[in-house]
């Protein structure tokens, strides 16, 4: 059995070899907090898909032999954390890993990055839909945004307007799926953004209010999920985690619009990774 003082995360993500998203976010961000983080690659791609060409592998057919050479070697996880998955095999490959690898000390996190502003991504259908709410159940904290928690509870969208009752139905809902604990993201409120945390336990929820920095960029939910992911596994409460996260991606908007990076290159978050040292 390996045995290290050293936190370990075992993240399940694509690689974008530009634009800031997903892995390339996660293994800087993790490493920055002094976690490990120990990737597996669900899809190779040159650049992230929002911008007009790129190439891109999957890495469906090998995912399994992949996690089977760290199952062999014995590898232990203090953490699994998932992000986009791109079919609903995907989905079910990271619930075998799950049940592989998850202990009584792993701490499993699900951002179940199914769609925004009220849609779902192009890629996504109701099989996948089903199956991600299966993985649900198997976490510990669940991040999803507005438009995710709104499909995976069957509860009509809206993009403002909602009532704090209303959303912390919604969590007790994502609870009732078997998630433990649950962090509703992006509420718009309005020059506000709000943040739904209902922990493990509790039945009433904390609401997290930041300013609004600036527009959205690509990225920002793979930042916030990878520090949220960071604080918790260094010791912060669910809610303490939740305010470094929001706060931390609302100062690298504001660092990427004072240096003028394109939208479409995310947020300029190696600037200020100094930050997250020892918090």
């Amino acid at each position: 059995m390996e045995i290290s003082t050293q936190k370990k995360i075992a993240v399940i993500n694509d690689i974008s070899g530009y634009g800031r998203c997903s892995l390339t976010v996660a293994i800087p961000v993790l490493s920055a907090m002094g976690i490990q983080c120990c990737p597996v690659p669900t899809a190779i791609l040159s650049n992230h898909t929002e911008f007009p060409v790129y190439f891109f592998d999957d890495y469906t057919d090998k995912m399994r032999s992949y996690i089977a050479k760290w199952k062999e070697l014995g590898l232990e996880f203090d953490s699994i954390s998932s992000g986009f998955l791109g079919s609903a095999e995907q989905i079910e490959i990271v619930l075998e890993f799950v049940e592989q690898f998850r202990t009584e000390r792993t701490l499993v996190l699900v951002d179940p990055v199914m769609g925004d502003h009220g849609k779902l991504y192009a890629t996504y259908t109701k099989e996948m839909c089903d199956e991600m709410k299966q993985l649900v159940g198997y976490a510990d904290v669940v991040t999803p945004n507005v438009t995710e928690a709104c499909f995976l509870t069957d509860t009509p969208y809206r993009d403002h307007g909602w009532s704090r009752k209303e959303l912390l139905n919604m969590a007790m809902m994502l609870r009732l799926m078997g998630a433990k604990s649950v962090v509703i993201t992006g509420v718009r409120e309005g020059n506000y953004y709000m943040n739904v945390v209902l922990e493990r336990g509790k039945s009433e929820a904390e609401f997290i209010r930041m300013k609004s920095a600036g527009n959205q960029r690509p990225g920002t939910g793979d930042v916030f999920s990878s520090v949220l992911a960071g604080a918790v596994l260094n010791g912060k409460t669910l809610c303490a985690a939740t305010r470094l996260a929001a706060s931390f991606v609302k100062d690298c908007i504001k660092k990427s619009d004072e240096l003028d990076i394109p939208h479409s290159n995310g947020v300029c978050f190696e600037m200020l990774l100094g930050k997250l040292m020892k918090k």
